[in-house]
């Protein structure tokens, strides 16, 4: 069957993950990566958009169940997040006493650099390419 004329996924339109204390890591979030954060029926939710930024692509990768890549054997999911100045934002979270991977690997695919949140999940920050020069 053609692809021609079939509906779509366009993008990210949401990451949802559970957490013990919603509102700490709403705060977690709002205070160490920035985000602007709304409250809206008990739920946070990270409203922002990418597109007005900087152009691109998000992608979804399903990893075998025993990859270390995501962290922890108990942490179902990664969140991957765009930033402008990978460098700058890990010397502001270790600053900040949040937990940083030492290791921050470089290839033709952009800057990739790891911390963990408030609820002790691995958090993937990448700089693009075009902006890790």
């Amino acid at each position: 069957m053609s692809d021609a004329g079939r509906q779509r996924v366009l993008g990210l339109g949401g990451v949802f993950v559970r957490a013990r204390d919603p509102a700490a890591l709403a705060a977690w979030y709002r205070e160490h990566l920035g985000f602007d954060v709304h409250d809206f029926g008990g739920a946070f939710g990270a409203i922002f958009d990418f597109a007005e930024h900087e152009p691109g692509h998000q992608i979804w990768t399903a990893f075998p169940a025993d990859t270390s890549y995501l962290g922890e054997a108990g942490q179902p999911q990664m969140l991957n997040f765009r930033v402008a100045d990978l460098d700058g934002l890990l010397a502001q979270l270790r600053a900040d006493g949040v937990t940083v991977d030492d290791e921050v690997q470089r290839s033709e695919h952009g800057a990739f650099g790891w911390c963990v949140d408030g609820e002790g999940n691995r958090v993937e920050l990448w700089q693009p390419p075009q902006a890790a020069a």
